[in-house]
């Protein structure tokens, strides 16, 4: 399996931009779901399991606790199916420049090995 080499100028704005404020990884998560529900703009095309599907926006927050996802419409003669996809997945077809950026920043922290921090906050009693 390929690494993904480090890129700095990435690091720098996942630390400054996106989990600056973050101090346990719920608050890495939900950084980064501002981050991209801000970053996306939508709706924009991409491939999904080898089919073109339109991107609607972000998924619920509750469908995003362990992986980022947004919603996507398929679209097969008459019929269409709204489900939530992970971006992970995503290979965008057709989105402005932000929208690439900010898929391609959550791309390479999946694909580093990142995940959200498992401490939790003190309890101050």
């Amino acid at each position: 399996m390929a690494i993904t080499p480090h890129d700095e100028e990435r690091e720098h704005r996942i630390s400054s931009e996106i989990i600056v404020d973050a101090y346990n990884g719920e608050e890495e998560r939900q950084g980064w779901y501002n981050y991209l529900e801000d970053s996306l703009t939508v709706p924009f095309k991409a491939i999904w399991a080898g089919e073109i599907v339109e991107v609607l926006g972000m998924s619920e927050d509750e469908e995003c606790l362990k992986e980022m996802k947004v919603d996507v419409c398929y679209t097969e003669q008459d019929d269409q199916d709204i489900f939530p996809m992970s971006l992970s997945l995503c290979e965008v077809i057709e989105a402005d420049e932000t929208t690439i950026e900010a898929i391609s920043d959550w791309k390479y922290w999946v694909e580093r090995g990142y995940e959200f921090s498992e401490n939790e906050e003190e309890e101050f009693i």
